[in-house]
C-alpha cells in the first residue's frame, strides 16, 4: 500500500474511499497552528490529558482532522462545528462527507466517504496486547478458532488484523460499544480479503459492508469500514510540513477500545 501526497482540494464521489495517514509527532510551531482552528469544547477536552504527550496527540489529531475536512469543503478550519450521536460519535451538521478518525501511539488515520458510514481504526501491533484471553472476551467463537488456526508466527498479525476490523466496523455503525463485539464475524488471516463475513440477526446486512485492510506502516494494523460497495480507494499522507526524517513512534500498552475523537 503506497500513501501518497494528497491534491490541494480533494474530491470524493459515493463509490470511493479516501484515507489519510497523519504523523502526530510535531514540532512546536506546527502544533500551535493545529491549537488555534480547535473549538473551546475541544481546548477544554485536550486541558484534561495529564500527561503532555497525551495533550500534544489530541491537538494534533483534531487539527489534523479539521484540516481535512477542511479542504473537502473550501471552508476555514476553524469554522467547522461538529455535532455529535448520542453515542459520541462527531458528525458536520449539513454536509453530506462522513468521517472517522482513530489514532495509536503518534500514528493516525483518518477515513472519509460521501454519502454513507465510515470507520476507521489503527493500532500499534504489541505482543503483549494479542493474548488468547482479550481474543476469547473480545472476538466471536468463529473468530476464535480461525485465530487459533493459524500457524504460530501468523497469529500478532491475525489478532490485529481482526480487531481492528472490528472496531472499524462497530465504529462505522456508531453505537459504541453497546454493540457486541462478538455479534459479528470479520476475516482475520493474512493475505486474506478483508470482510464482514457474518452480522447476527440480519443475513442480508453484512453484504451492504466493504472493509479494506490499511497497511499504515512497519509494526502497525489499520482497517476501514464503509457502508456502501466500494471500488476505489486512495491513501494519502497529510504533513503539517515537509521533512525527510521522522522520530521513532512510541508505543502504547493496550489496544484502543472505541472511541471517536
Amino acid at each position: 500500500m503506497i500513501w501518497t501526497p494528497a491534491p490541494d482540494r480533494p474530491q470524493i464521489t459515493p463509490d470511493t474511499l479516501h484515507v489519510w495517514r497523519i504523523d502526530l509527532n510535531l514540532e512546536d510551531g506546527e502544533l500551535a497552528a493545529l491549537r488555534a482552528t480547535l473549538s473551546e469544547d475541544e481546548l477544554a477536552r485536550a486541558a484534561r490529558f495529564r500527561f503532555e504527550w497525551l495533550r500534544r496527540r489530541f491537538i494534533a489529531a483534531r487539527g489534523a482532522l479539521r484540516n481535512i475536512l477542511a479542504a473537502y469543503l473550501g471552508a476555514d478550519a476553524a469554522a467547522l462545528r461538529f455535532t455529535y450521536s448520542a453515542y459520541g460519535k462527531p458528525s458536520l451538521a449539513g454536509a453530506s462527507l462522513r468521517f472517522n478518525l482513530s489514532h495509536s501511539n503518534e500514528l493516525a488515520l483518518v477515513a472519509v466517504a460521501a454519502g454513507c458510514e465510515v470507520g476507521v481504526d489503527v493500532e500499534f501491533m504489541r505482543p503483549d496486547t494479542a493474548g488468547a484471553r482479550i481474543a476469547e472476551r473480545f472476538f466471536s467463537p468463529r473468530e476464535v478458532e480461525a485465530l487459533r488456526a493459524l500457524p504460530p508466527a501468523e497469529q500478532l498479525q491475525g489478532f490485529f488484523n481482526c480487531w481492528t476490523r472490528k472496531e472499524a466496523f462497530i465504529k462505522a455503525v456508531g453505537q459504541g460499544l453497546s454493540y457486541p463485539l462478538d455479534a459479528f464475524d470479520v476475516t482475520l488471516a493474512p493475505g486474506e480479503p478483508a470482510a464482514v463475513l457474518a452480522i447476527r440477526g440480519d443475513a442480508a446486512l453484512a453484504r451492504r459492508w466493504t472493509l479494506q485492510a490499511l497497511s499504515p506502516g512497519e509494526g502497525y494494523a489499520g482497517a476501514a469500514a464503509v457502508e456502501a460497495k466500494i471500488h476505489r480507494v486512495s491513501c494519502w499522507e497529510w504533513l503539517a510540513r515537509e521533512k525527510e526524517t521522522r522520530s521513532a513512534w512510541k508505543t502504547e500498552k493496550t489496544p484502543q477500545s472505541t472511541k471517536w475523537l
